[in-house]
């Protein structure tokens, strides 16, 4: 174990999402010393997967550039990836935190350059793809990924490949022999904002998502419109590659359901109106897509997005909870089944390729969490018995980006104040010093 680091003016920032960075920035930028522990290979999250934003349609690269350029001028930030919680122990003002960091294989003086990944010939599922395409496994995670240094997967390492990654890099920045290490730290506060994760789509027996190639779920299809993703932007359905023109979206899959999740996740509408909008800009007026919904929930600003998609004539609504989904043997389409609510009449609806708006499940249910932290019958997380440790962003409740951000931003403040009371033990409650 390696001596312990920082103190009890520091605060702990779990999770390296835009939430993480959020609320790692506002304290930094206050002058707090932050650390930043993510436990994959780069910042970004999950909003570095996505295509684009909803409603302005804009492109998450501006908002994590910025965050970038925040981060990499902050001297009161240190960024801990492949850094894992292990144990937290202390109470309020006084943590102690263990961390477990895991080898990259590559060092600090990594360029990017590639040409460790040219020599590699083992592939491995790209879990920045969302597993949808193969990737070497000496690789990048993404463009914007930070710290911009390749990683080395650990099933190369002791083979060839690994030995031929380290012979092709002219920087010396291959380690073979790096190893686990453990970091404990001392933290007045620590925000966890370890984000979300999709509901297990094959769950849902009724939509047969472990059995059709094509149905995917939202955060796949996500993937696919992308033009960095693993079909270049083009709407390929998984089966046989064909452009998947007629196009449907079911929404709440798993989610406001007994069996599955019982929460709304708040931002799959959107998320499914957003795609269709990706429909249109492939295909134009040749694109087809049916959004299946209980009830459409956008508020505010979001409202005037969904009346613009329902003026859309390529985007078809019918409200209905699919019953099930079967297989049309010769086409390999997908035929939906169920009941039309608005004129009860049933309905067998064929589509190209079916898209699941999954719900989100808090990141944190696999996570081994303090013994004191409050979460919600969902899971989500409120924050620890002492006050000391908060939920942020999507780990706290189902948020989309914009409130992710605010989340992140009120924890910061309230984590702030526990270790500025630190600070002044004057200020603890029960009123000031006179």
């Amino acid at each position: 174990m390696t001596a312990t680091i920082a103190t009890n003016q520091t605060l702990l920032v779990v999770g390296g999402g835009i939430s993480g960075m959020t609320a790692a920035l506002e304290a930094a930028e206050c002058g707090k010393q932050v650390i930043l522990a993510e436990r994959n290979a780069t910042l970004g999250g999950r909003t570095a997967l996505l295509y684009r934003y909803f409603p302005k349609m804009c492109h998450p690269t501006c908002g994590l550039e910025i965050n970038l350029r925040r981060l990499k001028a902050n001297r009161n930030l240190r960024v801990l990836t492949q850094a894992e919680v292990t144990a937290i122990s202390g109470t309020r003002g006084n943590y102690t935190v263990t961390l477990k960091i895991s080898p990259r294989y590559v060092n600090n003086n990594c360029t990017a350059c590639g040409e460790c990944a040219k020599v590699v010939e083992t592939e491995i599922p790209d879990p920045y793809q969302y597993n949808l395409s193969q990737t070497h496994a000496a690789y990048l995670p993404h463009a914007m990924a930070y710290p911009q240094r390749y990683v080395l997967d650990p099933c190369i390492i002791g083979t060839p490949d690994a030995d031929k990654a380290k012979a092709a890099c002219k920087y010396g920045a291959i380690e073979l022999d790096m190893q686990a290490e453990t970091v404990e730290l001392k933290v007045g506060a620590v925000i966890w904002a370890t984000g979300w994760k999709p509901y297990d789509a094959a769950k849902i027996q009724p939509y047969g998502y472990d059995r059709f190639d094509n149905v995917i779920t939202s955060v796949e299809f996500e993937r696919l419109a992308d033009p960095h993703g693993p079909t270049g932007g083009k709407l390929l359905r998984p089966s046989d590659g064909k452009e998947a023109r007629n196009i449907a979206f079911i929404q709440c899959a798993g989610s406001r359901d007994e069996n599955h999740l019982r929460h709304c996740s708040r931002i799959c509408c959107m998320a499914s109106l957003k795609q269709t909008q990706y429909v249109r800009e492939a295909y134009g007026e040749e694109g087809r897509s049916t959004v299946y919904y209980i009830d459409i929930r956008s508020i505010d600003r979001l409202e005037d997005f969904y009346r613009k998609v329902q003026q859309d004539p390529t985007v078809k609504f019918i409200k209905s909870k699919v019953a099930n989904i079967k297989l049309h043997e010769e086409s390999s389409d997908l035929i939906l089944h169920g009941v039309d609510t608005e004129g009860y009449h049933r309905y067998a609806e064929q589509h190209d390729l079916v898209v699941l708006a999954v719900g989100m499940e808090p990141e944190s249910n696999g996570i081994q969490l303090p013994a004191d932290m409050v979460a919600d019958a969902s899971g989500f997380l409120e924050g620890s018995a002492d006050g000391g440790q908060f939920g942020a962003g999507a780990a706290s409740s189902p948020l989309d980006v914009n409130r992710a951000v605010q989340s992140a931003t009120a924890a910061a403040l309230r984590a702030i104040q526990v270790v500025h009371k630190t600070s002044r033990p004057e200020l603890v409650e029960g009123g000031a010093k006179s």
